[in-house]
């Protein structure tokens, strides 16, 4: 993802961004670790009167060509963060209120044949294509096509809108192009199953400043491309097109949310895990056995309780509760089983460790 683009008559400030952008990734590239993301653009950077243009032609060069249509009499603000992983692209945005259209013109120009998923994290926007218009809020997804005009309208009262945008190459989706252009420019909520995990791992990928090496970035590519196959698939009922290590796949990762947000129910078993997503014991340990890295579900589920345990004892807001009630929360309904699995895992009991995280005011 090329960010060497000419800068026009703006250029010393863009130009020493782009240098403590290059200088950051050639640090971090040294070290062999980096955030996944990585800051591109901070309209705070430059003169109120250079950053329009700017950012135009940095979404040019990090995404894909647009016109856009800004009130220069407001002082714009706007940022980027952006992450090539193995092909797939990845952007965080913030922006205030805009017009951008993608042109038939700007297609015949340049067209790198992708598809565009897009989760709103904030703000209200629309997006039209063709006759078809949707208002998108926070939690919302949508996809649309490199290859067809769009409109998108961004209107913010005060701040700015964010989200992230993900682009993959049309080949890396093994989906008829033709079902999925009947999905586009649609609103698609984010809160109900592949979508939710789809939602859940850009919010988390953006949010993320944890230090990641390269080939962490192929692996969490292909975990990427899987989720969005799964996701189109489920919306334009494609499934039997989909790979069918990408369908085990997803199925996996929609087990994991399930432990998740079942860890306070007593009763979370590798059985009722299993019944739960209508499948047997043996498919359930097969699943774990290819995915987890050797992580069994029984041991899943409980390396789970213990890291939810491990950070409320060190929450100070809840620094008054009982340890034992903190068990209780997230499964462990006796004390003394939760006392030795949690210092058979951390080193030391739950009160200890307590008072390592919260010490006594000298």
């Amino acid at each position: 993802m090329s960010r060497t683009r000419s800068i026009g008559q703006y250029g010393p400030c863009l130009e020493r961004l782009r240098q403590r952008f290059e200088g950051t990734t050639a640090w971090t590239r040294r070290k062999g670790m980096s955030t996944m993301l990585k800051d591109v653009f901070d309209s705070q950077d430059l003169p109120a009167a250079d950053r329009v243009d700017a950012w135009r032609d940095i979404t040019a060069s990090a995404l894909i060509p647009n016109e856009f249509s800004i009130d220069r009499s407001l002082e714009f603000q706007a940022s980027l963060r952006a992450a090539d992983m193995s092909g797939v692209q990845v952007t965080a945005l913030t922006y205030a209120s805009m017009r951008s259209r993608r042109t038939l013109r700007l297609i015949r120009q340049s067209d790198p044949e992708m598809y565009a998923v897009g989760l709103i994290l904030r703000g209200r926007q629309i997006i039209a294509r063709n006759r078809r218009e949707a208002a998108l809020e926070a939690g919302d997804l949508v996809v649309y096509s490199t290859s067809h005009p769009y409109r998108a309208d961004v209107d913010v009262r005060r701040g700015t809108a964010a989200s992230v945008v993900v682009q993959i190459p049309r080949v890396m989706v093994p989906l008829p192009s033709n079902r999925v252009e009947r999905m586009m420019a649609a609103r698609v909520p984010g809160q109900e199953g592949v979508g939710l995990l789809l939602a859940g791992f850009l919010t988390n990928l953006a949010a993320d400043t944890g230090p990641y090496r390269l080939a962490d970035g192929q692996r969490l590519s292909g975990v990427l491309t899987d989720l969005i196959t799964a996701w189109l698939a489920h919306h334009i009922d494609a499934d039997d097109r989909t790979p069918v290590e990408t369908r085990q796949y997803v199925q996996f990762l929609e087990i994991q949310n399930f432990i998740r947000q079942h860890l306070g129910d007593a009763q979370l078993s590798p059985v009722t895990v299993a019944a739960a997503h209508h499948i047997s014991l043996r498919t359930l340990h097969r699943l774990f056995h290819q995915h987890a890295h050797g992580i069994t579900v029984a041991s899943y589920i409980r390396h789970q309780r213990l890291a939810r345990t491990r950070r409320d004892l060190a929450d100070p807001r809840l620094a008054t509760r009982p340890a034992h009630a903190i068990a209780a929360r997230w499964g462990f309904h006796r004390p003394a089983d939760f006392t030795r699995a949690f210092r058979g895992r951390y080193g030391v009991t739950p009160s200890d460790y307590r008072g390592q995280a919260h010490p006594p005011k000298p």
